[in-house]
């Protein structure tokens, strides 16, 4: 990977805590969403559209742009707190998540600009990478597409169909990113029905597989550069991460799959834990 500044890396761990902000003040607001799966996700996100993915905020349906499939849709509110910081469309809209009217639906839809697939219902954004990968290898076109899954969802047995069709199709432009933070809607993943081991079955499918710490923004760079130089096959990232990252009452538990911060103790609480990381970045960047 080409060398990144200290200066760089401090700049994706202070959105990332920017968009678990974000996080926090629209479900609060909303009184309705998913702060444990968004939060997860938010280091992933941030690298993925501020460092990696070929994008112009002006032009979201620019045919060359890189593709990105929120298959984990209940993630909409970091989702949409990374295309507001990006310039897809005006960060005040955010307070509007899940009001009448408003285009910051509970799950993505394609009426907001930034977002290339509706998504919601598990177990079918891989699918829709698969035929957007596909098809801009029979456009002739060099853009990429990423698509991130929650670890839940890969009960669903259409991810696994999908995942077989993307290795008999050669797809080296696609790159799958596993939320892997061990907990779904019911509890922990592997007492609800058993994934590990996650890496030999990925191997099993035809999938390059990397193993990466998904709240470490250096790493989660290498590997989407190690993804860009597969050739012949598609990649998968295995992120483990944290359900809940950055709010202490809310990580490693199931409680705050689908619930905002239920009271406003609650909600301040996360605020200061989530403002006092942020401030520590500056402090503790390694290489």
């Amino acid at each position: 990977m080409p060398v990144v500044s200290i200066e760089k890396v401090q700049r994706l761990r202070t959105l990332a805590y920017d968009i678990r902000r974000w996080v926090i003040e629209m479900t609060y607001r909303a009184g309705s969403g998913h702060p444990g799966g968004s939060l997860s996700a938010a280091e992933i996100l941030t690298v993925l559209y501020f460092h990696e993915m070929r994008l112009d905020p002006e032009h979201p349906r620019w045919p060359d742009r890189d593709r990105f499939v929120l298959s984990k849709g209940h993630a909409a509110p970091a989702y949409y707190a990374a295309l507001a910081l990006r310039g897809f469309f005006p960060i005040e809209e955010l307070y509007t998540l899940r009001k009448i009217g408003s285009r910051l639906q509970g799950h993505p839809s394609m009426d907001l600009p930034g977002v290339d697939m509706s998504t919601g219902s598990l177990g079918q954004g891989l699918g829709v990478g698969v035929g957007m990968a596909l098809a801009g290898k029979l456009d002739k076109r060099d853009y990429r597409v990423y698509v991130l899954l929650g670890d839940g969802e890969l009960h669903e047995g259409s991810v696994w169909e999908a995942a077989m069709s993307a290795a008999h199709h050669s797809l080296d432009n696609l790159v799958a990113i596993v939320d892997r933070n061990m907990i779904q809607l019911d509890g922990p993943t592997e007492e609800i029905l058993r994934l590990e081991s996650l890496e030999a079955k990925w191997r099993g499918f035809g999938w390059h597989v990397v193993e990466i710490n998904g709240h470490d923004v250096v790493q989660i760079m290498e590997a989407l550069e190690i993804a860009r130089n597969v050739k012949g096959r598609p990649t998968v990232i295995i992120a483990r991460t944290i359900k809940g990252k950055g709010v202490s009452y809310m990580e490693n538990t199931h409680k705050y799959h689908g619930k905002p911060p239920r009271t406003e103790e609650e909600y301040r609480k996360a605020i200061e834990e989530i403002e006092e990381a942020r401030r520590k970045v500056y402090e503790e960047v390694e290489f």
